[in-house]
Protein backbone atom coordinates (compact mmCIF):
# COMPACT_ATOMS: atom_id res chain seq x y z
CA UNK A 1 0.00 0.00 0.00
CA UNK A 2 0.96 3.35 -1.01
CA UNK A 3 2.19 5.60 2.24
CA UNK A 4 0.17 8.92 3.01
CA UNK A 5 2.32 12.39 2.24
CA UNK A 6 1.27 14.55 4.12
CA UNK A 7 1.61 18.31 4.81
CA UNK A 8 1.13 21.18 7.37
CA UNK A 9 0.93 24.93 7.22
CA UNK A 10 0.32 27.63 9.84
CA UNK A 11 -2.23 30.28 10.00
CA UNK A 12 -1.15 33.73 10.71
CA UNK A 13 -1.96 36.90 12.63
CA UNK A 14 -1.48 40.02 11.02
CA UNK A 15 -0.53 42.98 13.36
CA UNK A 16 0.31 45.74 10.45
CA UNK A 17 0.84 47.24 7.42
CA UNK A 18 -1.99 44.91 5.63
CA UNK A 19 -3.00 46.27 2.10
CA UNK A 20 0.39 47.39 1.71
CA UNK A 21 0.98 43.46 0.75
CA UNK A 22 -1.30 44.23 -2.79
CA UNK A 23 0.93 44.46 -6.06
CA UNK A 24 -0.61 47.15 -7.48
CA UNK A 25 -0.21 48.68 -4.44
CA UNK A 26 3.60 48.05 -3.29
CA UNK A 27 4.30 48.94 -6.79
CA UNK A 28 3.63 51.84 -6.70
CA UNK A 29 4.21 52.86 -3.14
CA UNK A 30 5.96 49.60 -1.51
CA UNK A 31 5.16 48.01 0.99
CA UNK A 32 5.14 46.36 4.87
CA UNK A 33 3.84 44.00 6.78
CA UNK A 34 4.27 42.61 10.82
CA UNK A 35 3.05 39.23 10.96
CA UNK A 36 3.36 36.01 12.68
CA UNK A 37 1.92 32.42 12.48
CA UNK A 38 -0.01 30.61 15.20
CA UNK A 39 -0.66 26.92 16.16
CA UNK A 40 -3.57 26.71 13.85
CA UNK A 41 -2.82 24.93 10.52
CA UNK A 42 -4.53 23.57 7.57
CA UNK A 43 -3.88 19.87 6.59
CA UNK A 44 -3.09 17.90 3.84
CA UNK A 45 -2.95 14.89 2.86
CA UNK A 46 -1.42 12.84 0.02
CA UNK A 47 -1.76 9.12 -1.38
CA UNK A 48 -0.99 7.78 -4.93
CA UNK A 49 -3.18 5.38 -6.77
CA UNK A 50 -2.56 2.54 -8.80
CA UNK A 51 -5.10 4.14 -11.54
CA UNK A 52 -5.04 7.78 -13.19
CA UNK A 53 -7.79 8.74 -10.98
CA UNK A 54 -7.87 11.89 -8.43
CA UNK A 55 -9.93 12.52 -6.06
CA UNK A 56 -10.27 15.44 -4.10
CA UNK A 57 -12.00 15.72 -0.85
CA UNK A 58 -12.89 18.66 1.69
CA UNK A 59 -13.02 17.14 4.95
CA UNK A 60 -14.36 21.00 6.32
CA UNK A 61 -16.86 21.12 3.59
CA UNK A 62 -18.02 17.54 2.71
CA UNK A 63 -17.41 18.06 -0.89
CA UNK A 64 -15.51 15.44 -3.05
CA UNK A 65 -14.52 15.85 -6.64
CA UNK A 66 -12.94 12.90 -8.93
CA UNK A 67 -11.27 13.29 -12.24
CA UNK A 68 -8.81 11.82 -14.85
CA UNK A 69 -5.60 13.02 -14.39
CA UNK A 70 -5.00 12.54 -18.19
CA UNK A 71 -7.61 14.98 -18.81
CA UNK A 72 -8.74 18.53 -19.00
CA UNK A 73 -9.27 19.72 -15.65
CA UNK A 74 -12.87 20.61 -14.56
CA UNK A 75 -12.62 24.01 -13.23
CA UNK A 76 -16.42 24.47 -11.83
CA UNK A 77 -16.63 26.49 -9.20
CA UNK A 78 -16.24 23.30 -6.36
CA UNK A 79 -12.25 22.95 -4.92
CA UNK A 80 -11.28 24.87 -8.03
CA UNK A 81 -7.96 26.07 -5.85
CA UNK A 82 -6.68 22.00 -5.09
CA UNK A 83 -7.11 21.42 -8.76
CA UNK A 84 -4.91 24.60 -9.84
CA UNK A 85 -2.54 23.14 -7.43
CA UNK A 86 -2.32 19.50 -8.84
CA UNK A 87 -2.40 20.95 -12.25
CA UNK A 88 0.39 23.51 -11.91
CA UNK A 89 2.71 20.70 -9.93
CA UNK A 90 2.18 18.43 -13.88
CA UNK A 91 1.23 15.36 -11.34
CA UNK A 92 -0.18 12.85 -14.26
CA UNK A 93 -0.73 10.18 -11.20
CA UNK A 94 -3.74 8.87 -9.82
CA UNK A 95 -3.84 10.21 -6.56
CA UNK A 96 -6.35 10.43 -2.83
CA UNK A 97 -5.79 13.99 -1.66
CA UNK A 98 -7.66 15.05 1.70
CA UNK A 99 -8.04 18.82 3.16
CA UNK A 100 -8.73 19.93 6.33
CA UNK A 101 -8.27 23.62 7.96
CA UNK A 102 -8.70 25.26 11.48
CA UNK A 103 -10.41 27.98 10.36
CA UNK A 104 -12.99 28.73 7.93
CA UNK A 105 -12.17 30.59 4.84
CA UNK A 106 -12.89 34.05 5.30
CA UNK A 107 -11.56 34.21 8.56
CA UNK A 108 -9.23 36.70 8.50
CA UNK A 109 -6.32 34.01 9.29
CA UNK A 110 -5.08 33.41 5.65
CA UNK A 111 -6.49 30.20 5.37
CA UNK A 112 -7.24 29.93 1.87
CA UNK A 113 -3.00 30.28 1.13
CA UNK A 114 -2.60 28.01 4.70
CA UNK A 115 -4.50 25.23 2.67
CA UNK A 116 -2.81 25.96 -0.97
CA UNK A 117 0.99 26.41 0.70
CA UNK A 118 0.06 22.65 2.56
CA UNK A 119 -0.86 21.36 -0.68
CA UNK A 120 1.76 22.44 -2.81
CA UNK A 121 4.16 21.86 -0.36
CA UNK A 122 3.16 17.89 0.36
CA UNK A 123 2.88 17.84 -3.69
CA UNK A 124 6.14 18.66 -4.09
CA UNK A 125 7.13 16.28 -1.58
CA UNK A 126 5.42 13.96 -3.40
CA UNK A 127 7.75 14.25 -6.43
CA UNK A 128 10.67 14.49 -4.76
CA UNK A 129 11.22 18.45 -5.72
CA UNK A 130 12.79 20.97 -3.21
CA UNK A 131 11.83 24.32 -3.16
CA UNK A 132 13.16 27.39 -0.90
CA UNK A 133 10.70 29.11 1.36
CA UNK A 134 10.82 32.02 -1.20
CA UNK A 135 9.63 29.66 -4.47
CA UNK A 136 6.72 28.05 -2.37
CA UNK A 137 5.63 31.29 -1.73
CA UNK A 138 5.80 32.88 -5.09
CA UNK A 139 4.41 29.37 -6.44
CA UNK A 140 1.24 29.64 -4.03
CA UNK A 141 1.04 33.04 -5.04
CA UNK A 142 0.85 32.26 -8.36
CA UNK A 143 -1.76 29.66 -8.20
CA UNK A 144 -4.18 31.75 -5.96
CA UNK A 145 -3.76 35.23 -7.23
CA UNK A 146 -2.78 34.61 -10.84
CA UNK A 147 -3.74 31.45 -12.20
CA UNK A 148 -7.22 31.21 -10.15
CA UNK A 149 -7.70 35.26 -10.79
CA UNK A 150 -8.52 35.43 -6.28
CA UNK A 151 -7.94 39.24 -5.84
CA UNK A 152 -5.44 39.82 -2.73
CA UNK A 153 -1.72 40.76 -1.23
CA UNK A 154 1.25 38.59 -0.79
CA UNK A 155 1.79 38.29 3.04
CA UNK A 156 0.12 35.36 3.58
CA UNK A 157 1.72 32.90 1.75
CA UNK A 158 4.96 34.73 2.85
CA UNK A 159 4.22 34.05 6.49
CA UNK A 160 3.18 30.43 5.96
CA UNK A 161 6.56 29.56 4.25
CA UNK A 162 8.64 30.85 6.49
CA UNK A 163 6.51 30.46 10.03
CA UNK A 164 7.28 32.42 13.00
CA UNK A 165 7.60 36.55 13.52
CA UNK A 166 8.73 38.22 10.17
CA UNK A 167 8.94 41.70 8.72
CA UNK A 168 8.15 41.39 5.12
CA UNK A 169 9.09 44.18 2.95
CA UNK A 170 7.18 43.88 -0.64
CA UNK A 171 9.66 46.41 -2.84
CA UNK A 172 8.69 46.73 -6.73
CA UNK A 173 11.20 44.27 -7.69
CA UNK A 174 11.58 41.91 -4.97
CA UNK A 175 10.55 40.51 -1.65
CA UNK A 176 12.33 40.90 1.42
CA UNK A 177 11.80 38.39 4.49
CA UNK A 178 13.41 39.46 8.04
CA UNK A 179 12.81 36.98 11.19
CA UNK A 180 12.00 38.95 14.75
CA UNK A 181 14.64 36.98 16.78
CA UNK A 182 12.02 37.83 20.10
CA UNK A 183 13.15 36.49 23.58
CA UNK A 184 11.36 34.16 24.97
CA UNK A 185 9.94 36.49 27.79
CA UNK A 186 8.21 38.72 25.05
CA UNK A 187 6.89 36.14 23.33
CA UNK A 188 4.87 34.64 26.70
CA UNK A 189 4.39 38.16 27.35
CA UNK A 190 2.27 39.12 24.13
CA UNK A 191 0.64 36.10 24.42
CA UNK A 192 -0.66 36.27 27.49
CA UNK A 193 -2.35 39.80 26.13
CA UNK A 194 -3.86 39.05 23.29
CA UNK A 195 -7.11 37.96 22.53
CA UNK A 196 -8.54 36.45 19.44
CA UNK A 197 -13.31 37.39 18.95
CA UNK A 198 -14.36 35.24 16.33
CA UNK A 199 -17.35 38.03 14.97
CA UNK A 200 -19.10 35.02 13.77
CA UNK A 201 -19.26 35.70 10.35
CA UNK A 202 -16.97 35.41 7.36
CA UNK A 203 -16.73 36.90 4.08
CA UNK A 204 -15.34 37.04 0.73
CA UNK A 205 -11.98 38.77 0.57
CA UNK A 206 -11.36 39.66 -2.67
CA UNK A 207 -14.35 42.01 -3.08
CA UNK A 208 -12.91 44.07 -0.58
CA UNK A 209 -9.91 43.59 -1.99
CA UNK A 210 -10.98 44.94 -5.17
CA UNK A 211 -12.38 48.09 -3.79
CA UNK A 212 -9.60 48.66 -1.63
CA UNK A 213 -7.23 48.77 -4.66
CA UNK A 214 -10.04 51.12 -6.35
CA UNK A 215 -9.95 53.57 -3.00
CA UNK A 216 -5.87 53.85 -3.31
CA UNK A 217 -6.06 55.23 -6.97
CA UNK A 218 -8.60 57.37 -6.08
CA UNK A 219 -6.63 60.56 -5.52
CA UNK A 220 -9.53 62.09 -3.80
CA UNK A 221 -10.36 59.89 -0.85
CA UNK A 222 -8.26 59.05 2.33
CA UNK A 223 -7.35 55.43 1.41
CA UNK A 224 -3.32 56.15 0.62
CA UNK A 225 -3.10 58.00 3.25
CA UNK A 226 -4.28 55.53 5.40
CA UNK A 227 -2.70 52.53 3.38
CA UNK A 228 1.24 54.45 4.37
CA UNK A 229 0.28 55.23 7.86
CA UNK A 230 0.04 51.14 8.22
CA UNK A 231 2.98 50.48 6.17
CA UNK A 232 4.90 52.74 8.35
CA UNK A 233 3.07 51.31 11.52
CA UNK A 234 4.38 47.84 10.46
CA UNK A 235 8.27 49.46 11.17
CA UNK A 236 6.88 50.98 14.58
CA UNK A 237 5.13 47.39 15.77
CA UNK A 238 8.20 45.63 15.14
CA UNK A 239 10.45 48.18 17.29
CA UNK A 240 8.37 48.48 20.11
CA UNK A 241 7.78 44.58 19.77
CA UNK A 242 11.66 43.64 19.99
CA UNK A 243 12.00 45.85 23.05
CA UNK A 244 9.26 44.51 24.85
CA UNK A 245 6.89 47.22 24.92
CA UNK A 246 3.75 45.39 24.79
CA UNK A 247 1.60 47.77 26.67
CA UNK A 248 3.11 50.76 24.10
CA UNK A 249 2.16 48.01 21.27
CA UNK A 250 -1.08 46.95 22.18
CA UNK A 251 -1.90 50.74 21.90
CA UNK A 252 -0.03 50.96 18.54
CA UNK A 253 -2.60 48.28 17.41
CA UNK A 254 -5.50 50.87 17.76
CA UNK A 255 -3.87 53.00 15.64
CA UNK A 256 -3.56 50.35 12.62
CA UNK A 257 -7.12 49.78 13.28
CA UNK A 258 -8.54 53.45 12.58
CA UNK A 259 -5.62 53.11 9.20
CA UNK A 260 -7.00 50.72 8.26
CA UNK A 261 -10.70 51.85 8.15
CA UNK A 262 -9.19 54.95 6.76
CA UNK A 263 -7.45 52.96 3.87
CA UNK A 264 -11.20 51.10 3.33
CA UNK A 265 -13.96 51.94 5.58
CA UNK A 266 -15.90 48.63 4.75
CA UNK A 267 -13.17 46.29 6.90
CA UNK A 268 -15.79 46.74 9.68
CA UNK A 269 -19.56 47.01 10.24
CA UNK A 270 -21.71 48.36 12.98
CA UNK A 271 -21.51 45.32 14.82
CA UNK A 272 -17.67 44.70 14.30
CA UNK A 273 -17.30 48.61 15.52
CA UNK A 274 -20.03 47.71 18.86
CA UNK A 275 -17.65 44.15 19.37
CA UNK A 276 -14.13 46.88 19.29
CA UNK A 277 -15.83 49.63 21.11
CA UNK A 278 -16.77 47.99 23.94
CA UNK A 279 -13.60 45.82 24.80
CA UNK A 280 -12.26 49.67 24.43
CA UNK A 281 -14.47 50.58 27.19
CA UNK A 282 -13.64 47.77 29.46
CA UNK A 283 -9.85 48.45 29.32
CA UNK A 284 -8.48 47.01 25.93
CA UNK A 285 -5.47 48.43 24.74
CA UNK A 286 -6.78 47.94 21.32
CA UNK A 287 -6.52 45.54 18.51
CA UNK A 288 -7.88 45.62 14.81
CA UNK A 289 -9.89 43.71 12.47
CA UNK A 290 -7.77 40.51 11.01
CA UNK A 291 -7.55 39.84 7.24
CA UNK A 292 -9.50 42.08 4.57
CA UNK A 293 -12.14 42.34 7.47
CA UNK A 294 -15.89 42.69 6.95
CA UNK A 295 -15.63 39.75 9.24
CA UNK A 296 -13.03 36.84 10.51
CA UNK A 297 -11.12 37.57 13.51
CA UNK A 298 -11.05 40.39 15.74
CA UNK A 299 -7.78 40.59 17.66
CA UNK A 300 -7.55 42.75 20.85
CA UNK A 301 -4.53 43.24 23.15
CA UNK A 302 -5.91 44.08 26.93
CA UNK A 303 -4.43 43.67 30.77
CA UNK A 304 -4.81 40.73 32.01
CA UNK A 305 -6.51 41.07 34.55
CA UNK A 306 -9.41 42.55 32.54
CA UNK A 307 -9.37 39.35 29.85
CA UNK A 308 -11.83 37.65 31.42
CA UNK A 309 -14.35 40.79 31.66
CA UNK A 310 -13.94 41.27 28.17
CA UNK A 311 -14.39 37.96 27.18
CA UNK A 312 -17.97 37.98 28.68
CA UNK A 313 -19.54 41.11 27.62
CA UNK A 314 -17.96 40.61 23.91
CA UNK A 315 -19.69 36.93 24.43
CA UNK A 316 -23.25 38.12 25.57
CA UNK A 317 -22.94 40.39 22.23
CA UNK A 318 -22.09 37.48 20.37
CA UNK A 319 -18.35 37.04 20.25
CA UNK A 320 -16.81 33.62 20.43
CA UNK A 321 -13.40 33.09 21.79
CA UNK A 322 -10.18 31.06 20.17
CA UNK A 323 -7.26 29.84 22.04
CA UNK A 324 -4.00 30.19 20.06
CA UNK A 325 -0.60 30.18 20.22
CA UNK A 326 2.37 31.20 18.18
CA UNK A 327 4.73 29.03 16.48
CA UNK A 328 7.79 29.48 15.03
CA UNK A 329 7.30 26.80 11.75
CA UNK A 330 6.63 27.27 8.55
CA UNK A 331 4.84 24.44 6.22
CA UNK A 332 6.06 20.87 7.28
CA UNK A 333 5.75 17.78 5.83
CA UNK A 334 6.32 14.32 6.59
CA UNK A 335 5.39 10.94 5.29
CA UNK A 336 2.91 8.26 7.11
CA UNK A 337 1.68 4.95 6.93
CA UNK A 338 -1.10 5.64 9.46
CA UNK A 339 -4.39 6.37 7.42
Amino acid sequence: MNPYLRAKSPLRLSFAGGGSDIEAVYKEIGGAVLVATINKYSYASIRLRDDDQVRIRSLDLNVEVKYSAGGETPYDGVLDLAKACVEEMGVRRGLDISLQTEAPPGSGLGSSSSMITALLAGLHALTGRHMDPYELAEKAYDVERVKMKISGGRQDQYACCFGGFNLVEFHPDNIEVTPLRLRPEILNDLESHCMLCFTGRTRLSASLIDKQVAAFQDPAGDSRAGTKQLKALAYEAKNLLLRGKITEFGHLMHDAHQAKKKMNPLVTDEFIDSLYDEARRLGAFGGKILGAGGGGYLMLFGPIDLKQAIREKLEQMGGRFATFGFCPEGVQTWTSACP
